[in-house]
């Protein structure tokens, strides 16, 4: 079903164009993957307790799941995207591939965990070199560092762009368009709902 209302669709044709409502949960989910293992890195981005939104490259965990939904971080806690989060758990994470303008942007809530069955899971030696070694015995910069911890972002909607041309065939369709005032849409929106993600969620779970 189109987030557009009769109005909206009328007045934003590009977007009416764009929005693709006939595939199923399981074809978005894939194709989103393939968005953001193209992108590799997402902009996590949340509120200071001064109403202030700051943004961060983060590397997402790759996805464990042929349903997975949820983003998975893993961070230093003493940063302080730790307190923002504290402050408000809604957040935003968006990605984007220059190369084909494919892009994803998550809205949902953080979740901070120290589980160590989700950090050894998810583990890898390059966050070592983020955290680093302070040589004092505890903060070793591993897996068991009392500074890791997971941000898992639940979302409570996807939505998300395919290109579905060159980009010489994008030019030549915009190019088109604006000759002839008709709106045209190189590529796909998609939309993941909160009902889809749920859904998605519980298959996940079996």
């Amino acid at each position: 079903m189109s987030d557009l209302s009769p109005e909206q669709a009328r007045l934003d044709p590009y977007s009416s164009l764009a929005e693709n409502t006939n595939l199923t949960v399981q074809e978005n989910i894939t194709d989103l993957h393939t968005v953001i293992k193209n992108a590799k890195i997402g902009m996590l981005v949340t509120r200071d307790a001064n109403g202030n939104l700051h943004s961060r490259a983060m590397t997402p965990a790759t996805p464990y799941s042929d349903t997975q939904l949820n983003l998975v971080f893993l961070a230093n806690n003493v940063s302080h995207k730790f307190e923002e989060i504290e402050n408000d758990a809604h957040v935003n994470v968006s990605f984007c591939d220059p190369s084909s303008t494919d892009w994803a942007s998550y809205s949902g809530r953080a979740r901070v965990t120290q589980d160590k069955d989700l950090i050894n899971k998810h583990w890898s030696s390059m966050i070592t070199g983020y955290i680093g070694d302070l040589k004092d015995g505890i903060h070793k910069g591993d897996k068991n560092d009392p500074r890791v911890a997971v941000i898992e972002v639940i979302p409570d909607e996807i939505k998300f762009w395919i290109t579905k041309h060159s980009s010489a065939v994008r030019t030549a369709q915009v190019a088109y368009g604006a000759a002839t005032g008709k709106a045209t849409s190189p590529g796909e929106l998609r939309i993941i709902s909160k009902e889809e993600i749920q859904l998605a969620q519980g298959l996940q779970s079996k």
